[in-house]
């Protein structure tokens, strides 16, 4: 009996789709583990010549401003270019955070140490998570990008007005929807919502990073007497 000929077609565009997710995820992981050792080494070169940090303003100009162009060049090889220009400015801006922790705050090292090990434990949970279950997390999209910007605006408003107890609350909910983007970008990746792996490797770092930076934030104040 012959096939039905609609059959064979499909199941040759599902093998084709499966192999070109599985080919994006594999780059960006890839991606991503470089960019996150060149950032440590640019943090590390930051606290061995105990570098200053830009300050808040000139690190969001540099930030955007790469960002910018990460996404203008995604499609091209100059965008791993701005990946690695971005990381590793966003390293060198963690340098002197880490060694602020380590100098100013009680048990630093306990902190610095907890806030890197719950965050790299976070990060492969989630993503065994996403790429096991198969699920699509694209529903959160929209709950992700207005949650991020208004936790980014009371972040600002909390630090240009000195309201620590505001301060707190933003790392309370970037440690959330950290998690929730980490979540939501790998199911993207692994169900071929997100082909472009230069993007989705920048939105994985930056999770990691503000996962981090959030950590560092909480169980600072925690430990801070």
């Amino acid at each position: 009996m012959d096939r039905d000929p609609i059959v064979l077609p499909r199941q040759s565009a599902i093998r084709e789709s499966t192999l070109v997710a599985n080919r994006v995820l594999r780059n960006t992981y890839l991606l991503l583990s470089a960019t996150l050792a060149f950032s440590a080494l640019t943090a590390g070169i930051a606290m061995a010549f105990n570098l200053p940090h830009p300050g808040l303003w000139p690190t969001l100009i540099v930030y955007f401003g790469l960002l910018y162009g990460v996404h203008k060049t995604a499609n091209s090889a100059a965008g791993i270019g701005f990946v690695f220009a971005l990381t590793g400015f966003l390293g060198y801006t963690l340098g002197p955070i880490i060694s602020f922790y380590l100098q100013a705050v009680p048990n630093g090292h306990s902190v610095v140490m907890n806030a890197f090990g719950i965050t790299a434990i976070s990060f492969i949970a989630l993503s065994a998570y996403a790429v096991k279950s198969g699920r699509s997390f694209s529903f959160m999209g929209g709950f992700l990008f207005v949650g991020i910007l208004t936790a980014f605006l009371l972040g600002l408003g909390a630090l240009l007005f000195s309201m620590p107890a505001l301060s707190l609350a933003v790392s309370g909910m970037f440690v959330l929807l950290m998690a929730g983007l980490i979540l939501y970008q790998t199911g993207e990746l692994v169900n071929g919502g997100e082909t472009n792996y230069i993007l989705a490797t920048v939105t994985l770092y930056v999770s990691i990073f503000n996962l981090f930076t959030s950590l560092l934030h909480l169980l600072g104040f925690a430990s801070d007497d």
